[in-house]
């Protein structure tokens, strides 16, 4: 079960990697690395497709990332999802937060089996002070029905 605790622990690593970030700028992958970034999150993008991102080195997988994160917020379609988490583990990285879209029960089960935090079916961009834009009507929203973690 995700709770405010697990939650509000990832957010308090402030060195961060995105997987799935894209040449495609309206990605989600994308606003999430530019939405933390402005946070002021140390964000580092990875995706085995691309070598610069925005204008900063991007990283084919978690354990080739200069120094350990964090956490990991995870923005790829659930087939890929349980690789990227094995390599989180690999990586030494204990803190996932799968966006909604990317959840995958075999890679929650992994998380858990193997004592990483995971926040699944929530959107970061609903948690990450401060929340802007579209995101904080939706938070508000969320929080008058009583469906954020408590």
């Amino acid at each position: 079960m995700v709770t405010k605790k697990i939650i509000d622990d990832f957010l308090s690593q402030r060195k961060l990697a995105v997987v799935g970030v894209s040449r495609k700028t309206r990605k989600f992958g994308n606003i999430v690395h530019r939405d933390l970034t402005k946070k002021g999150y140390q964000v580092y993008p990875v995706s085995p497709h691309m070598e610069i991102f925005e204008g900063q080195p991007c990283y084919p997988s978690l354990t080739a990332l200069p120094e350990t994160v964090g956490g990991v917020v995870v923005v790829v379609p659930p087939a890929q999802t349980e690789q990227v988490v094995r390599n989180a583990a690999e990586a030494g990285i204990h803190r996932i937060w799968m966006q909604p879209g990317a959840e995958s029960p075999s890679a929650i089960s992994f998380c858990e089996e193997n004592s990483i935090s995971v926040v699944h079916g929530e959107c970061i961009l609903l948690h990450a002070q401060p929340v802007t834009s579209i995101h904080a009507i939706h938070r508000w929203l969320w929080k008058l029905l009583g469906k954020l973690p408590k």
